[in-house]
């Protein structure tokens, strides 16, 4: 569905990842880890055409979309949900979502949003930056449904929220490959997402560490074997 083929990519001159194939299979979950600035937020820039590759390129549904445009790939059915939420917090609720449902039929969409995240049915007039840091993913996570991708690209989707609220977006990360889409997780809980995932892929310092069945390996071997923390 989706694949970097020995992509190298960074920022200014910089280069971050080296030569990095990666590829997200047809309804499949991929759980991508490593340590902190081992380049799993520029993986996935790079993947939703933020980041442009200097060598290699980048395939999606049998095509080369290398050079196209980050909104030709959100067009293409490629959702990515970035760190920090990606929301509009000085907007409202409902004007987040009608942003986020483009075309699409705003009453349809707001329906969609609150099957999975009824808690927000009483927000949708209060302004997004004063949710809750969960309401706040919540919303955000709102567009992996309302857009029906065909890829969502999820980066640190728990970062600060509570444990109950943690479990929450999992369940409902679950429920993606359920209707057919493909779920790349950048995830700071390594063994929640090993659950989740069919494959993981390790980058450590701009490169591959490891790839393979996330079935057959648990958190501490990872952090034992591939990040180097005993």
């Amino acid at each position: 569905m989706l694949t970097l083929h020995s992509v190298t990519a960074g920022y200014g001159g910089v280069t971050v990842l080296r030569n990095v194939d990666f590829t997200v299979g047809d309804g499949e979950v991929v759980a991508l880890l490593g340590p902190n600035g081992a380049g799993k937020s520029t993986l996935l820039r790079t993947a939703t055409g933020f980041v442009k590759p200097t060598a290699g390129r980048v395939t999606f549904d049998g095509q080369e979309v290398t050079a196209d445009p980050p909104h030709q790939f959100a067009r293409n059915g490629i959702c990515l949900l970035p760190e920090g939420r990606g929301i509009f917090p000085s907007l409202t609720v409902m004007e987040n979502l009608r942003i986020m449902a483009g075309s699409k039929n705003i009453g349809e969409a707001t329906a969609e949003a609150l099957v999975h995240f009824p808690a927000l049915s009483s927000r949708l007039r209060q302004t997004a930056g004063s949710l809750s840091g969960g309401e706040q993913q919540m919303l955000a996570l709102s567009r992996a449904f309302i857009t029906n991708p065909k890829v969502v690209l999820v980066d640190e989707a728990s970062l600060g929220l509570a444990p109950m609220i943690v479990d929450r977006i999992f369940d409902t990360l679950a429920l993606l490959p359920e209707r057919g889409v493909s779920v790349v997780v950048v995830e700071q809980y390594v063994q929640r997402v090993l659950k989740l995932a069919k494959t993981v892929y390790v980058l450590s310092r701009g490169e591959v560490a490891h790839v393979g069945d996330a079935k057959e390996i648990n958190a501490t071997e990872i952090y034992q074997r591939y990040l180097g923390v005993e």
